[in-house]
């Protein structure tokens, strides 16, 4: 009727681009509207749940990330660009020389000086991002709330979009994007939001009690583990190890493609490892495969925690010594060869993660892989019928919380579609 009444029009892309940018605070309450809605009808079935991630793109350029020493030399070579730019278009000036050479070069310098003012602007007022273990984090000119992130398709510079889904009918309980490269910090506040969600709709204290919840290795941590422990959420979360761990993919590797190397005619099947030097008495020397004496240089070497006593040949023994191919793996440039004993460890051994082994053992068995199995069916087709099916595969708007109330939006339209396609209204 409405597109009857219309005749057909369709609104301006920068009319919805508008609409999208100021309604920003309206957004998390339709989508919690839209939640209850859900609910309401009997679309969430609250027995399990699953998270996930989709990497989307933002209106942000790789270009435009690095540190604050990397914008320094950036600002630097687009110094130099500009000058030898601007000396060279003064050279001309005085010749005849065509007109779109000459508009090229003069556009080519406003661009130079815009990216050049734009690097200086942000290095008056910017500071480095400092990562969760210390580290310097890449920061974005453009939108610094963004981070590089890698995908299926290589690195872009964009937002991790979570998404929290209800197993009955893929309805998005709780929807947000972070700027972070990595998902494990990601499952708490994921979770917190789905509760806040219900304790606002007036639904649930504590809607993920007791219920199901399973999520890939991305988001297998300690601490994410307790969590689920202590609020009693009946979790599912694999570790990088857990396929092979699984009898059924123990062939796995042969479906693989090999590489072919390289023709190497001097390299030996296999070069000498530690354990065909023979250890002296007292640890003072040890003899190589040829039989020469390897002289101790170093007995209080410390390498990853382990007490380690070093050992090295002489260089008229190595010289002339019919095993140096296989001795030495750069037997062209190395004049002696050394070996490194570990004797014992100096520090504790750290304590094991309990949550992780409880998981390890809970994934391993019988339910545990049938339940993990549920997660591909649960939140992979969402992300499916958004980015492929309403074609929503990037963020257009800049900073975290706009992007994460688009985000919010593009599971707004889906859960829509959910309530209009099993929903007794829709019926």
């Amino acid at each position: 009727m409405f597109m009857a009444l219309s005749a057909d029009n369709a609104p301006h892309f920068t009319t919805i681009a508008d609409f999208i940018s100021r309604q920003q605070d309206e957004i998390v309450s339709i989508f919690r509207d839209v939640v209850l809605v859900c609910d309401e009808q009997g679309l969430i079935g609250k027995q399990m749940f699953a998270v996930d991630g989709v990497k989307l793109p933002s209106n942000a350029s790789k270009e435009w990330s690095g540190t604050l020493a990397e914008f320094e030399n950036k600002a630097l070579k687009l110094e130099q660009a500009l000058q030898k730019l601007v000396q060279r278009h003064r050279e001309l000036d005085a010749q005849s020389e065509d007109v779109d050479l000459r508009t090229a070069r003069a556009q080519r310098i406003d661009t130079l000086k815009l990216a050049l003012d734009k690097v200086r602007g942000y290095l008056q007022c910017g500071q480095d991002k400092i990562g969760a273990k210390g580290k310097i984090k890449k920061s974005n000119i453009t939108d610094n709330d963004s981070a590089k992130i890698k995908g299926s398709k290589g690195v872009i510079q964009g937002y991790s979009a979570m998404a929290l889904v209800d197993a009955k009918h893929q309805v998005i309980v709780h929807a947000q994007a972070f700027g972070e490269s990595q998902e494990h910090g990601l499952l708490i506040p994921m979770l917190e939001g789905a509760h806040e969600t219900y304790r606002e709709l007036n639904l649930s204290q504590d809607v993920l009690k007791g219920v199901k919840l399973a999520a890939d290795a991305g988001l297998h941590s300690e601490v994410n583990l307790k969590y689920l422990a202590e609020h009693e959420i009946d979790g599912y979360i694999a570790d990088t190890q857990f396929r092979k761990r699984d009898i059924r993919f123990s062939d796995a590797a042969r479906h693989k493609p090999k590489l072919s190397a390289p023709d190497q005619p001097n390299k030996p099947d296999r070069w000498f490892a530690p354990k065909d030097f023979q250890l002296g008495e007292n640890y003072a020397y040890c003899i190589c495969p040829a039989g020469k004496r390897l002289y101790r240089n170093g007995g209080n070497c410390r390498i990853n925690g382990y007490h380690v006593i070093k050992f090295q040949s002489a260089k008229r023994d190595c010289q002339n010594c019919p095993l140096r191919v296989r001795c030495l793996r750069r037997p062209n440039v190395s004049e002696t060869r050394q070996v490194h004993f570990f004797v014992e460890r100096l520090h504790k051994v750290a304590s094991p993660k309990k949550h992780c082994a409880h998981m390890r053992e809970k994934i391993d068995s019988e339910e545990g892989r049938y339940q993990y199995s549920r997660r591909l069916a649960i939140v992979e087709p969402v992300f499916g019928n958004i980015c492929n099916s309403h074609k929503l595969r990037r963020l257009s708007l800049r900073g975290r919380r706009k992007a994460s109330n688009q985000w919010l939006l593009y599971g707004l339209v889906h859960n829509i579609g959910k309530i209009q396609r099993y929903g007794y209204l829709g019926a």
